[in-house]
C-alpha cells in the first residue's frame, strides 16, 4: 500500500523537499542533450573476401564461399556505388565479373601489375569502404626476401619455416616467386608472389608426400609434380593460399585446390594428401 507521505513527483523527507532531477534541470537552467545513435558500419573480413575471390571464379555454379557472403556483398555494393559493377552482380559471389570490377577499381587508384590483380589489398579495400564499411582481419604478403637464391615474400617464408619445423628438416627451393616469364612450363603461376617449387632430390615417395602434407597443413595448395604431367622434373609445387600478390594463374590454382582439383590445366582430381583446407592465418590461430 502507498505510504501517505509519498506524493507523485515530490517527496518530503525530514522536512526537506526533494525535487526530481528533471525538474531541477529545468529550473536551474541546465539543458539535457538528446542521445544520438549512429548506426555501426558493416565489417568486411579481408580474409574471407580474398578467399572468396580465389575460389568463386573457379566454381561451376554460384555456390557462395562459406562465411564470406556479408563481406563480399559490402564490397560489391561499394563497387556498384562507383559505377564499376551492375546491380545484378551484387550477390555475395566474388566471381569473374566482380574480380574484373575490383581490378578496374585498383587501376583507378593508379595501381598496375600485381597491385591490380583483382584480389583486394589492404589499402584498396580500405579506400573502397570509406564511410561504407570497416575492414577486419587484414592480410598481406610482406616484403620480398631471399631464400636459396630465389625471391619470395615474407609471408611465404614464414609458412615454409613452419612447414620445416613440422617436418624436422630443411626444404630447398627449385624456383621462387616474382619470376615473370622465367619458366615457361609454370604457365605464369610464378609471375607473382606466394608460389614456390621445392626440390625433392633424394626423397622417397613417402617423404615427398609428407612434405606436401606439411605444406598443406600450414596453408599452401601443394602437389607433388612428376614428369608424366608436364615438361618438368619431379618437384613439389606450392601456392600460398590468400597471398594477395598471387598472379591470376596462381589464384586459379587455389580455387581449384579448394574445389578438389589438381591445379593443372586438365583440372583433374586432386592427387595430394587430404588435409583440412586452411589458410596461414587460420593455422596460426589454431583453427
Amino acid at each position: 500500500m502507498r505510504r501517505p507521505w509519498v506524493a507523485v513527483g515530490l517527496a518530503v523527507l525530514c522536512g526537506a523537499v526533494i525535487v526530481p532531477a528533471q525538474s531541477w534541470a529545468a529550473t536551474s537552467g541546465a539543458t539535457t542533450q538528446p542521445s544520438v545513435t549512429t548506426a555501426a558500419l558493416p565489417v568486411v573480413s579481408m580474409e574471407a573476401t580474398v578467399l572468396a575471390a580465389q575460389i568463386d571464379p573457379r566454381r561451376a555454379d554460384n555456390t557462395l564461399t562459406p562465411g564470406a557472403k556479408s563481406s563480399v556483398l559490402s564490397v560489391e555494393q561499394a563497387l556498384q556505388a562507383r559505377g564499376l559493377l551492375d546491380a545484378q552482380w551484387v550477390d555475395g559471389y566474388f566471381g569473374t565479373v566482380t574480380i574484373s570490377a575490383y581490378a578496374a577499381y585498383q587501376r583507378s587508384l593508379g595501381y598496375t601489375g600485381l597491385a591490380a590483380n583483382g584480389l583486394p589489398g589492404t589499402t584498396s579495400l580500405t579506400k573502397l569502404g570509406q564511410n561504407r564499411y570497416t575492414v577486419s582481419k587484414t592480410i598481406g604478403p610482406g616484403g620480398k626476401v631471399q631464400r636459396d637464391g630465389y625471391v619470395v615474400d615474407a609471408r611465404t617464408q614464414a609458412m615454409l619455416a613452419e612447414a620445416q619445423r613440422l617436418l624436422g628438416y630443411t626444404l630447398v627451393l627449385d624456383q621462387g616467386s616474382y619470376n615473370p616469364g622465367g619458366d615457361p612450363t609454370s604457365a605464369g603461376t610464378h609471375d607473382g608472389g606466394g608460389v614456390v617449387d621445392i626440390s625433392v632430390t633424394g626423397m622417397t615417395a613417402a617423404k615427398r608426400t609428407a612434405v606436401a602434407r606439411a605444406l598443406r597443413q600450414v596453408g599452401f595448395a601443394a602437389w607433388v609434380r612428376n614428369p608424366s604431367q608436364g615438361d618438368w622434373p619431379w618437384h613439389i609445387h606450392a601456392t600460398a593460399i590468400s597471398d594477395t600478390d598471387l598472379s591470376s594463374q596462381a589464384q586459379h590454382q587455389v580455387g581449384d585446390y579448394y574445389l578438389g582439383m589438381n591445379g593443372l590445366a586438365n583440372q583433374g582430381p586432386d592427387d595430394g594428401p587430404q588435409v583440412p583446407f586452411k589458410t596461414w592465418e587460420q593455422y596460426q590461430r589454431g583453427q
